[in-house]
């Protein structure tokens, strides 16, 4: 008799948190079908949701602990695997914890991730623990703090439904959040008016009432010119400002030179298609922004963030269903990462590091001595690599390799290492340029909790067994901290049950949740402080976060890209996801998703291709100051003359071959992947263009007139 059985679980790609169910025959993974009751989805799959099970089970999954030796890997035994790198990090540590670094696994459960900065900060005693969020939201958490005292979406994902007039900038919902994407589509149907503004003409700006194209991180120049008609039309919320807010004057101060005429020359938006969205969200009794990647990959991305909270507070768009200011998280568990205290700033539940009462209070929690000082960024980890200051780097499913600006100076950072160490399931870019390489069980073998982009901490089912030979994540953790010399009833743990118990403990946030409370279809939002709070998802609805319960305004000057264009790289490249991949360790094992879209591709204007003599699907040859890749043109009227776009998942082009890692946000160390000056060429006939893929783990050349068949299959 087959076996069969159905298993409840939350999607591990975008941070949208669809529930679906895991099919299970003969006790492994083979399917999966949509969760008809689970509130987010109402039983819809996006593409992702739908294949993306299909890496579970693949044979290249990683199963046996690996050693790089004489530049080659040597299968080893986990006994050996694990003293070789507790050694390397208590031998560093002891002599200088500044030079040992983490990074935390933003697609792993809450309780991995807990566990991960515990591992840095109990065995280690370093705060140098990070995850890729610096690289996306970031900004989000700098920029919402300093404005509203958290930083975190403040509405539900429902609450969209609610609104009369949705103001979208800088997010392609119907590719990167695609079920978010519905919730949008119920709004319209519902009489709301959906504004979308981008540089491309997205899938999410063709549903839209009205696109607004407009230049790439002008973001600021735009609100500040809409703040200003606002003001002088007297459409503000007086009485929110006045009872719930500071610092107006100074930010009405300065949005007085941002006059139409100069916004529409930095932003190339018509004077009267600024007023026009001005009124429009002033005069709209319940307006919502909702933004993503567009607004926060920038070296001023906290800044573009904050201009969303001063356009909300301004007409008191906040603390209401159908408001708010809503940033679509781009990780499944992105926002959980920052929660638990992933970040060199923040312990779990957002309890600064800076504060010494509460490094204090953690010291005696964990037995430890703690700076009360922030540690590196990740993006300041790997620029210390590159400089030789940072000795020992352990990346727990993270794919730097991939996803990090300049993927040349990350390459060169990672080799100057005394060890690499990374936890994963498969090998990817990142993990080739391992010293130590330690199997993990991946999604769908490990209990837990995700939190999606609305702060709903949902619970997570096993459904298989992991592959032999690959260990939990926390307990591969838990074995190197009492290889290190931490006493093992301080880090032992017998389920991730108990580990979230402990979280609860040391963040109030989380205080009233328990498993029984989590582990239904609705689950619970956080804040959560008690197990009598209701725990909603809509925030600052009397007060906001800061101490003293009010928002700030934020006094802001437009910046713009600090790599502009220039006769020699006349083109401005910005990056996005596509509909059908996420990052490439997981979709492009997926074959369905895979074979939807096999490689990459440059978006280029019709008008700009004519220039530069490209035709539709030619290989081109794209260039910045910092490399070149090989890429088929996609010649569309879809984006705006002067930018391309190149999708970020594929190693062969990688985009971040071409991104610029120097310039980044000060308030948040946001590096610049959205805007960076390119140019883009036809190749010579008569001479070899070589590009670098990376297939199969190895490096391999390929003249650029191969790479149409190699890569593309035409």
């Amino acid at each position: 008799m087959v076996d069969i059985k159905i298993v409840p679980t939350i999607c591990p790609y975008c941070g949208t948190g669809c529930g679906i169910n895991f099919v299970v025959k003969d006790d492994k993974i083979v399917g999966v079908e949509p969760y008809k009751r689970h509130p987010v989805n109402e039983g819809k799959v996006c593409p992702k949701g739908n294949f993306g099970y299909q890496f579970i089970n693949r044979e290249d999954r990683l199963t046996t602990p690996l050693i790089k030796e004489n530049g080659e890997f040597r299968e080893a035994s986990w006994d050996e695997a694990l003293d070789l790198v507790a050694n390397k990090l208590k031998e560093v540590s002891d002599e200088d914890p500044n030079k040992v670094g983490f990074y935390a696994c933003a697609r792993s459960p809450n309780e991995n991730i807990y566990i991960t900065q515990k591992l840095a900060r109990v065995a280690c005693g370093t705060q140098n623990v990070d995850h890729c969020a610096r690289i996306c939201h970031g900004p989000t958490v700098a920029g919402l703090a300093n404005t509203f005292g958290s930083g975190a979406m403040t509405n539900g994902f429902d609450s969209i439904k609610e609104a009369d007039y949705i103001f979208c900038i800088g997010s392609n919902n119907m590719e990167a959040h695609p079920l978010f994407g519905r919730k949008l589509i119920q709004s319209k149907k519902n009489g709301a008016k959906l504004v979308v503004l981008d540089p491309r003409f997205t899938p999410t700006a063709k549903i839209a009432d009205e696109y607004v194209e407009f230049e790439t991180g002008t973001d600021v120049a735009l609100m500040n010119a809409m703040i200003k008609v606002i003001i002088d039309k007297g459409l503000q919320d007086d009485e929110f400002i006045k009872n719930r807010t500071k610092g107006f004057e100074e930010m009405k101060e300065t949005v007085q030179k941002y006059t139409l005429d100069m916004a529409s020359e930095i932003t190339g938006i018509k004077p009267e298609v600024i007023e026009h969205l001005a009124v429009e969200y002033a005069s709209a009794d319940k307006a919502a922004i909702v933004y993503s990647l567009g607004i926060t990959e920038h070296s001023h991305g906290a800044d573009n963030v904050m201009s969303t909270a001063n356009l909300a507070m301004l007409t008191g768009n906040i603390g209401r269903e159908g408001t708010g200011v809503n940033p679509l998280r781009g990780q499944n568990n992105v926002q959980g990462a920052c929660d638990m205290g992933a970040l060199p700033s923040d312990y779990v539940g957002y309890r600064k590091v800076e504060d010494q009462e509460t490094t204090d209070w953690f010291n005696e929690y964990y037995g430890v001595n703690l700076p009360a000082k922030k540690g590196l960024t990740l993006v300041e980890m790997m620029n210390a690599a590159h400089a030789g200051d940072l000795k020992v780097l352990y990346i727990h499913g993270e794919d730097p390799v991939l996803s990090d600006a300049d993927i040349k100076h990350t390459r060169e950072a990672l080799d100057n290492l005394d060890m690499l160490i990374v936890q994963e399931c498969f090998m990817t870019d990142t993990a080739q340029c391992a010293d130590v390489i330690l199997p993990a069980a991946g999604w769908g073998e490990q209990e837990g909790t995700f939190t999606s982009g609305e702060r709903r901490v949902q619970c997570l089912h096993k459904a298989q067994e992991p592959p032999e030979g690959a260990w939990l994540d926390w307990k591969i953790m838990e074995e190197i901290a009492v290889r290190m010399g931490v006493p093992r009833e301080k880090f032992h743990y017998e389920s991730s049950e108990e580990i979230f118990d402990e979280i609860r403990e040391c963040a109030p946030i989380f205080a009233g949740m328990d498993r029984k409370r989590l582990d239904t279809p609705e689950a619970l939002h956080w804040p959560c402080p008690s197990e009598d709070d209701p725990c909603q998802p809509l925030m600052h609805k009397d007060k906001f976060a800061h101490p003293d319960g009010l928002g700030i305004f934020q006094a802001l000057e437009h910046k713009g890209p600090v790599e502009v264009v220039d006769e020699e790289y006349p083109l401005l490249l910005t990056t996005t996801r596509v509909l059908f991949h996420y990052h490439a360790a997981m979709t492009r094992r997926c074959e369905t998703l895979d074979n939807e879209v096999k490689t990459g591709f440059i978006e280029i204007n019709t008008e700009d291709a004519k220039e530069l003599d490209i035709i539709n699907g030619e290989v081109v040859k794209a260039s910045s100051r910092r490399g070149s890749i090989a890429i088929p043109a996609r010649v569309t009227d879809d984006i705006r003359k002067g930018i391309v776009n190149i999708p970020m998942h594929f190693a062969e082009c990688a985009a971040n071959v071409l991104t610029n890692s120097d310039s980044f946000d000060p308030k948040s160390k946001m590096v610049e992947l959205k805007a960076c000056a390119i140019k883009v060429e036809k190749f010579d006939e008569a001479v070899e263009i070589k590009t670098q893929l990376f297939k199969d783990g190895t490096v391999t050349d390929i003249a650029a007139e191969d790479y149409t068949t190699t890569i593309i299959g035409k």
